[in-house]
């Protein structure tokens, strides 16, 4: 009689993770799929309603030359803003920040229908991922030792990726910038502000759809049951944020040896917690890691678009009549 309930509760069990499965799958390649393509504003094509084409008048106009900084802040929206030399007032901060996170929430829920062969991987990787530990969530929580001093320890080390924690974090690294003249500084705070809200609306909606129970909850890992497991928002915030900041520092793998690290304790504490099972970390870790890159990526990609008068330009100059060769070095706006 226990065999046969335990059966019938594993069918109704794996009906619910095979159609949350088609819903988590296709956000999870949605944030993905985003990132292959970080800024379509790149692209001068007519199809996208964010871009408009420069009209031939202009381009005829300037053929020969570089474009200036006026004519490519035509084609986008975005105002990445933090090149360099800015330090932003709250108030006209606060208004791009907004702007670039609804056009990311755009770029994430719509990448879907931009799905290729380049992409499409990520959307294989991530089915077969999320059906094997939807599949041994429970034979891998079973696996802890799931005593009161693991999960109340569990517990307070998660705490440093909770929100309040993140929060403070991007705040300093901005104020520091602002206080230290540190350009990086402050880019690791708007864009970590940036990540963090983009990380939270991805995991509230899922939690919506989803609403599975969590380990601690009645009928655990049941979906749609009511719970907030799925996915670990604990997980999407500091993989998110570990992996902006490993972006930043590309050029020292040791931040991203500390910051990746501390991620992975964080999302393992969370199963030890018995607050999320592993399909709910690891779908929240890589949500994370592909909207912290997906942001870094979309801002310096239009922070070359936005400022490419300012980027030096080499022309070969030669003129074998008079025997003269050599380069001149100019910037965009010096062609006019």
């Amino acid at each position: 009689m226990t065999v046969q309930r335990w059966s019938i509760r594993g069918m109704v069990r794996a009906k619910q993770g095979l159609r949350c499965l088609v819903t988590v799958v296709f956000l999870l390649g949605c944030a993905a799929g985003a990132t292959e393509n970080p800024d379509n504003s790149q692209q001068i094509t007519t199809k996208d309603p964010l871009v408009s084409a420069p009209s031939t008048t202009e381009h005829d106009a300037n053929e020969g030359s570089p474009p200036n900084a006026h004519s490519l802040t035509a084609l986008d929206r975005r105002d990445r803003i933090f090149y360099p030399g800015d330090t932003e007032r709250l108030k006209p901060l606060g208004r791009k920040l907004l702007l670039n996170i609804l056009l990311d929430q755009k770029e994430i829920f719509t990448s879907p229908f931009r799905m290729d062969q380049q992409n499409a991987k990520w959307w294989i990787l991530s089915a077969a991922t999320m059906a094997g530990l939807i599949a041994a969530d429970h034979h891998i929580a079973n696996s802890f030792e799931n005593s009161n001093g693991q999960v109340r320890w569990g517990g307070r080390v998660s705490n440093i990726g909770s929100s309040y924690t993140l929060i403070p974090f991007v705040a300093g690294s901005y104020a520091y910038g602002v206080w230290r003249d540190d350009a990086k500084a402050r880019e690791i705070g708007v864009l970590g502000t940036e990540t963090l809200l983009d990380g939270l609306i991805v995991a509230g909606i899922l939690k919506e759809v989803t609403r599975r129970n969590r380990p601690d909850e009645k009928n655990p890992g049941d979906f749609w049951g009511g719970g907030t497991s799925f996915p670990s928002g604990h997980a999407i915030q500091v993989w998110s944020i570990a992996s902006l900041v490993s972006h930043e520092y590309k050029n020292k793998p040791i931040v991203a040896v500390a910051a990746y690290g501390l991620a992975g304790i964080v999302s393992a504490s969370r199963i030890a917690a018995q607050k999320h099972f592993a399909s709910d970390v690891v779908t929240g870790g890589l949500m994370g890691w592909f909207i912290g890159r997906y942001v870094y990526q979309t801002h310096m990609s239009h922070l070359a678009h936005q400022h490419s008068s300012l980027m030096p330009v080499i022309v070969p100059q030669v003129e074998p009549y008079q025997r003269r060769y050599g380069v001149t070095v100019f910037f965009g706006q010096a062609a006019h």
